[in-house]
């Protein structure tokens, strides 16, 4: 029994090997597509291109799966008729064209690229819907390119050749286990192949996208020498494009709003350090010392610390995230960019060329890091902070101490952030860094020594941002002993905000607010002014605090500017929330839908759109001009300066 059942394998080694075949296959379409391209690809070293070609492979395994999803699981179920002539040469047949598609779209984009600069994906197909004459483009092309038809050939006869020497054989009798033992088989395989799909397993490890390419490169325009068509294709599918909007002239568009930011005054650059602090779920409403005029002067919060350090630094009346999601954070904060719809590090627009902080301030010769206690590659932080242009990622595979995970998340935040604390003393001054917390997550757990050291709230995420609220203490506690401490910027805000239970935060934007503090040691920041702060206006903030003294990109504001009539806006499942001034406006693309007074009206319930149409009309003008900028620069490809 045990000879039959190790012959019974076989099916499974000839599906494996034909597996190999197709992304031996693959590799040689990557190589292919870059010879084709690479006067368009300058500098890329020998080493650096056989990495890219390593980080490849989990791309064309998430493509190939996705393509031959049911040619696998005809070769699974577990039943004898798989084994029957007639039964696999219908298996060759769906193997053969399911995979000369995918091939076909490989070769495409080896002459395509040149006009986009882009794999090709699902938008094509909308690309093209409109034209009249597709089959004459469909015959010019193929008179143009002509060899990739050859190659083509080429291809389907070397995949039916190998395809060939190996052939299924059936030596198994089916018996009760030999059922049992297949279905485990198509259980354990199916695992796999969902594994494949998603490029890793993990509980924070999100299925891989087109932004994932950037841990492998230097550049975003290099992301297309990893990914491959298919996948590219695949993963767009049900990724919304924008679409062009005109409703200004370009002076007049500018004049409402421009992204460009100019140098704001001749003053000497200040080389302080820079550290991002970004804790998971910090909604404002959890915050005492921001809500002081909520329960009759009686709420508390429940961050001791934040308080005391609320009263040292500097913050606004009305502070919101640009999302709701974690993903949605780190461009909104570092690099300028908010979410518009979907996450921008999903979007079909992620590969596009960015300009962010780290990347700024790395030009004036700051070294750049990026902490996170999670598992390397969660939520795809360091494929974008790679991106971002930050050198050093420290994640949980840095972390060397065993047994302080939670389980789920990654590294506890208190030993993590004393850990960064320590990690930020050895790097070169001036410095970047950004942290992102982790302990604030559902499941809400804490450490078990800690259990029952924080006050229980209604909500269960106030507990352990209570031992969040701890870690931060500790953490400055400890930076307040290194040299780099009284050097530095430190800027404090959360990913975004969650579940809310005060009445005044149960409404759209109480759902967005969050705390945004600047902190300088020695009391230089300090107040707290009656303004609206977004995530995005983080970095244009910083850069100008510092007389950054270069033109550059960012769709944000500067806080401290106290002449520019600035807005904010977040976008909730397709629907704008526009805020200018006291006013609050609801837009859903197309009309204006509500119009609230926030001053007045703090709870939002009142709506004033027929009432006050001059104010509507005049919010509306801006949202459009964002609109405008937002949209036609990310269909451009014009996000930075130059």
């Amino acid at each position: 029994m045990k000879r039959k059942d190790t012959t019974g394998l076989n099916l499974y080694l000839v599906l494996a090997y034909r597996f190999l075949i197709l992304l031996f296959l693959y590799t040689l379409c990557r190589i292919g597509f870059y010879l084709f391209n690479q006067g368009l690809f300058q500098n890329i070293t020998f080493p650096k291109y056989l990495y890219m070609l390593w980080g490849g492979l989990k791309f064309d395994v998430s493509a190939l799966i996705y393509i031959n999803a049911i040619y696998i699981l005809l070769h699974l179920i577990p039943f004898p008729f798989r084994y029957s002539e007639g039964f696999q040469k219908f298996c060759k047949w769906l193997f053969i064209i399911t995979n000369s598609i995918g091939i076909i779209a490989n070769l495409i984009d080896f002459v395509y690229y040149k006009f986009t600069l882009k794999r090709t994906t699902a938008t094509v197909f909308g690309q093209f819907s409109n034209e009249q004459n597709k089959f004459k483009l469909f015959v010019d092309f193929l008179k143009d390119y002509w060899y990739l038809l050859v190659v083509l050939a080429v291809f389907i006869w070397a995949f039916h050749k190998l395809y060939q020497l190996v052939k299924v054989k059936n030596t198994v009798r089916f018996t009760w286990p030999i059922y049992l033992l297949h279905t485990g088989l198509l259980l354990a395989i199916t695992l796999m192949c969902i594994t494949g799909v998603r490029g890793g397993w993990g509980f924070g490890t999100r299925p891989i996208t087109l932004s994932n390419a950037g841990e492998f490169v230097d550049t975003p325009d290099q992301m297309s020498l990893v990914l491959n068509t298919p996948f590219a294709i695949i993963r767009t599918l049900r990724v919304s494009k924008l679409k062009p909007v005109n409703y200004y002239d370009e002076q007049t568009l500018n004049a409402i709003y421009n992204p460009i930011h100019q140098p704001a005054d001749t003053a000497a650059f200040k080389k302080l350090n820079v550290v991002f602090l970004i804790i998971e779920s910090l909604g404002k409403e959890h915050v005492g010392s921001l809500n002081k005029d909520l329960l009759e002067g009686k709420y508390k919060g429940y961050t001791p610390f934040l308080d005391s350090l609320v009263g040292e630094s500097y913050t606004f009346t009305h502070t919101y995230a640009n999302g709701r999601k974690s993903i949605d954070a780190l461009p909104s904060v570092i690099t300028g960019i908010p979410s518009i719809n979907e996450p921008f590090v999903l979007s079909i627009y992620s590969g596009n060329k960015t300009t962010s902080i780290a990347q700024l301030l790395g030009e004036k010769g700051y070294e750049t890091a990026f902490f996170h206690g999670a598992p390397n590659g969660s939520m795809g932080f360091s494929s974008y902070t790679h991106l971002a242009g930050i050198k050093k990622y420290f994640g949980q595979n840095e972390y060397q101490k065993k047994g302080d995970s939670d389980g789920t998340w990654g590294i506890w935040d208190d030993p993590y952030m004393q850990y960064m604390a320590n990690e930020m003393n050895t790097l070169k001054q001036p410095f970047f860094a950004s942290f992102f917390s982790l302990s604030s997550h559902h499941p809400f757990r804490l450490p078990d020594e800690y259990v029952g050291k924080f006050p229980k709230g209604p909500l269960p995420v106030q507990e352990p941002l209570g031992y969040t609220d701890m870690a931060l203490r500790n953490f400055f506690r400890t930076a307040s002993k290194m040299p780099w401490y009284k050097n530095t910027l430190f800027v404090l805000c959360a990913d975004h905000a969650t579940v809310s239970y005060l009445p005044e935060y149960q409404n759209s934007p109480g759902y967005f607010s969050i705390p945004i503090l600047f902190y300088r040691p020695g009391g230089e920041l300090k107040g707290k002014a009656d303004k609206l702060v977004q995530q995005i206006d983080i970095m244009p903030t910083v850069l100008n605090y510092l007389h950054y003294d270069k033109p550059y990109f960012s769709f944000g504001f500067d806080a401290f500017d106290k002449k520019t009539d600035n807005f904010v806006l977040n976008n909730n499942d397709g629907s704008f929330n526009f805020y200018m001034g006291d006013y609050y406006l609801v837009n859903d693309g197309k009309d204006n839908l509500a119009l609230y007074n926030l001053k007045t009206d703090r709870l939002v319930k009142h709506n004033i759109l027929k009432q006050e149409p001059l104010i509507a009309e005049k919010l509306e003008k801006n949202l459009k001009a964002f609109r405008q900028q937002y949209n036609n620069r990310m269909i451009e490809n014009k996000l930075t300066f130059k």
